[in-house]
């Protein structure tokens, strides 16, 4: 089977299994949204899901945020990882929010990845899920199953990200990624398949003698 026919046949099959995937960190907006994708980082959605609601009682925007300290702000979100640097993040873009962009977060790849604490793919994320924008953010999930479906060679994020783009039609990247999210978690994760187990990784590859190691991001 040749790759854009896999690519066809993911599409496909992650379709039927989600056909309208939620966004698996709780928001109520762009600002929170952008908070919680940035405490995600190394840390599970569902970890992330049980502290916010904590998080949005001390302060639930750019202006309550900065005028919260960064101590207070750690103490709430001390049981996510790399809590500290998080705490100095959101303080700090919580800050540039309000003196550069009037408070709102700003609707540009470019404007957003200059904020603290803020990368490449929490970006994406945030102008694919807050804004409509086309992105197709690649987190491990997606880098692992990139390579198992032979879809990318993945040595890194950003290449799985240009070869799924080149892949998939734009109008199907901010459903996607979500879907290829979830069935990641559900039933092609890192210790449960090995790229012969799971049901898609079966019927993409139906001859696959041996395991697929796959490359970090």
């Amino acid at each position: 089977m040749k790759k854009q026919s896999r690519a066809t046949l993911v599409r496909q099959r992650l379709g039927e299994l989600y056909p309208q995937p939620a966004i698996p960190l709780d928001h109520v907006d762009p600002y929170t949204l952008l908070v919680a994708v940035l405490l995600s980082a190394q840390c599970t959605d569902k970890m992330v899901n049980k502290v916010t609601p904590s998080l949005w009682k001390l302060a639930a925007d750019p202006l309550a945020m900065c005028r919260r300290s960064v101590e207070e702000i750690l103490a709430v979100i001390r049981p996510l990882g790399l809590a500290p640097q998080k705490a100095k993040a959101i303080r700090g873009l919580s800050e540039i929010l309000v003196n550069q962009f009037a408070g709102q977060v700003p609707e540009s790849m470019e404007e957003l990845e200059k904020l603290p604490g803020v990368g490449h793919k929490t970006a994406s994320v945030v102008m694919c899920q807050a804004f409509g924008q086309p992105a197709f953010p690649v987190d491990t999930h997606i880098h692992r199953l990139a390579q198992r479906w032979g879809l990318s060679s993945g040595k890194n994020v950003k290449q799985t990200e240009a070869d799924l783009k080149r892949l998939f039609p734009e109008d199907s990247w901010n459903v996607l990624h979500l879907q290829i999210i979830y069935y990641g978690r559900e039933h092609c994760s890192a210790r449960a398949c090995d790229g012969m187990k799971c049901g898609l990784c079966r019927e993409l590859y139906p001859n696959r003698k041996k395991p697929i190691v796959t490359l970090k991001a």
